[in-house]
Parts: C-alpha cells; structure tokens; sequence
C-alpha cells in the first residue's frame, strides 16, 4: 500500500481519474473523495453509465460519429440535406458545427487530421469512406471544415486532391476562423458565418 494514501482502493481510483486529459492527482484526488461524499445508488449509476458507455456506443456507418444505433440521427434525418458533406476531424466537431444551426447536411467523421510529427497519414483516417461516399454520385458539395492549422490544410489538400476525378463542388469555411485556431475554441457566430460564407476551395487557396 502506498504511504500516500491510506487506502490501495482509493489509490486506484485516483490512478484511473488521473488518466483522463488534464485531470492530474490533486484534481482526481478531489473527484475521487466527491464520490466517495455520495449516495451509494449515485456511484453505482456513474459506474455503470461509464460501462455502457465503454459496451454499448457505436459509430454511425456511414459518417462515424458516435450513435447509439448503426446510422446516427443525424444521417437517418430525412430533413437533412443528403446532398452536402461537412468533413471535421472528430466528433467533438459535429457537435461544434450543429449548434450553429447553420448547417443542415450531414458530416463525415474523419478521426484525425494529417500529422506526421505525430505519426499520423493519410491511411490512418477515414478519408477513403469519404471517397467511396463521393463516388456514388450522390453528394453535390462537400465542406472542408478542418482546424486552420498547418495540419487541418495539408489535411484539407490532400482531401482536395482524392476528390478532383469526381463532379463535386469542394468548398472551405471563411477565413473568420483565426489561423491555428480548432473548431471547438471557436464561437458560435463566427464559425456559423464562416459555414454560411464558405468559398470554393480553389478560389481560397488558389489551386
């Protein structure tokens, strides 16, 4: 037992917190003790949604966001625009964009962006889906809405690239998203205006 703590069950757990992104020991410490201060029925709840989180989430197989069902909401939503694909890097994205409201298509989920300080290429995303979804001649405009960073524009290139055999109109969000700047750091406003004002992806980087 560690002399840290005076129980190895509590050390445990505070061990688990810590590994959540920036949750440390003094902030798993305090979270820990908060449940530990609740009713027995509230932690057994919280235990057990995160088991059913870990068991039952599924990824929508046509977009990959999360779902609780094959195809999420959004993509069985008859009054969604089938025609137009908004492309972010993660699900936290889809969520950034739709409370917008300005966008009434659907998305594709790519996992990741193009990094290759972090090891990550092309094949490590979900940009051949993309393709496949293309392909099938029934999306009419697809939507770069990746960070305006190095990685999201050699990203969005890469995209641009796959895609030009096909007769789809490829656009990018307005430039009011600040350079370097990720999607979920950017207010509502400005990011529905950038959505609104979008551009051809040609006329901003001059392909």
């Amino acid at each position: 037992m560690s002399n840290k703590y005076p129980s190895q069950v509590l050390e445990d757990a505070v061990n688990e917190f810590s590994k959540l992104p920036g949750i440390g020991r003094k902030s798993a410490l305090r979270l820990v003790l908060h449940l530990l201060r609740q009713e027995g029925g509230i932690v057994e709840t919280f235990g057990n949604t995160m088991i059913r989180l870990s068991k039952e989430i599924k990824y929508c197989k046509v977009c990959h966001n999360i779902s609780d069902t094959d195809v999420c909401s959004i993509c069985a939503n008859n009054s969604r625009d089938n025609s137009v694909i908004c492309v972010v890097e993660n699900v936290k994205d889809v969520m950034v964009v739709e409370n917008t409201h300005q966008f009434t298509g659907i998305y594709h989920v790519l996992g990741g962006i193009i990094s290759p300080m972090d090891g990550i290429g092309p094949n490590d995303l979900r940009i051949e889906s993309l393709v496949e979804r293309v392909a099938s001649g029934t999306i009419k405009e697809v939507v770069l809405a990746l960070s305006t960073t190095m990685e999201g524009d050699t990203t969005n290139f890469y995209i641009f690239r796959k895609l030009a055999p096909y007769d789809v109109k490829i656009s990018i969000i307005a430039r009011g998203v600040s350079i370097g700047d990720e999607l979920e750091y950017t207010d509502e406003i400005t990011l529905g205006r950038s959505i609104v004002n979008r551009t051809l992806f040609t006329d901003a980087f001059r392909v």
